[in-house]
């Protein structure tokens, strides 16, 4: 089998994470290790495996639809780290150029 390469400072650029030479080294392993295993996977023969779309029989479980009060909304934006206008909880810009004007 061919060695799998990733780029493990490309991928944690796009998760927006910063990372030490130490664990960049250890997550370029890992993830090089489960890549070859999902690539071992592939040279199984699955021909006369019939699909299925869980591996445990599951059926619909349905509850009462019954109403409740909402949560109080003060109380739900006061755990929030930021709001907006005590109205709205804030979060961190995503794309760029989104940040608020």
């Amino acid at each position: 089998m061919d060695k799998i390469n990733i780029d493990v400072k490309y991928v944690a650029a796009l998760a927006r994470l910063e990372l030490d030479k130490a664990k960049e080294a250890r997550l370029q392993g890992e993830m090089e290790t489960i890549l070859q295993y999902v690539v071992s996977l592939s040279e199984l023969d699955v021909s006369n495996i019939e699909p299925t779309a869980h591996a445990v029989q599951m059926t619909n479980i349905y509850r009462q639809d019954v109403f409740a009060s909402p949560f109080p909304r003060d109380e739900m934006l006061a755990n929030a780290p930021e709001t907006v206008n005590g109205e709205l909880i804030k979060v961190p810009a995503v794309m760029p150029g989104e940040e608020e004007s």
